[in-house]
């Protein structure tokens, strides 16, 4: 798995031309069937997936954390909710809250999340690929897939199976 995890950013810069030119054509001209094949390839991709032998995501990106994430999780973590934002996140250059450092500091040694039951809503919609209308995020889509070698595949699946 660490070889996939090291080779897929160049894997996404070969394919990136392609991968635009793809999503631009989805857009223009969506398939009637879109979401129902793409929820089928996200399925199928992620029944055979095991995130916990990879962790990328975690270790390389963090999430955008809504001010429900972060109320959630301090009251998880004991803590209020400033003393979570002090602690752990940082507004980046959008004026989002962020994680200050990556890994994320909530990533466990075996690749588990210590706070998984109360994760950020960005966390448990990672890779986004189940999402309707797939092309009205594909510039996430086209960063995701030199993180995620699940959404690289299911990327490479919708170009292969669709016009």
């Amino acid at each position: 798995m660490e070889d996939k995890i090291k080779q897929l950013p160049q894997r996404a810069k070969d394919t990136a031309r392609e991968t635009k030119s793809f999503f631009q054509r989805l857009k223009k001209r969506p398939p009637k069937q879109l979401d129902r094949i793409v929820g089928e390839i996200h399925e199928e991709v992620f029944e055979k997936t095991d995130c916990l032998s990879c962790a990328n995501c975690c270790k390389t990106t963090g999430p955008l954390y809504e001010k429900k994430d972060i109320e959630r999780i301090a009251k998880f973590l004991r803590l209020k909710p400033a003393q979570f934002e002090a602690k752990y996140l940082r507004v980046d250059e959008d004026n989002d809250w962020v994680l200050q450092k990556l890994p994320c500091s909530f990533l466990a040694n075996d690749n588990t999340c210590t706070i998984y039951e109360v994760r950020p809503k960005a966390c448990k919609e990672f890779p986004h690929t189940d999402r309707s209308k797939i092309y009205q995020i594909a510039q996430h889509t086209q960063k995701n897939v030199a993180i995620c070698p699940a959404a690289f595949e299911i990327v490479e699946k919708m170009k292969a199976t669709l016009p």
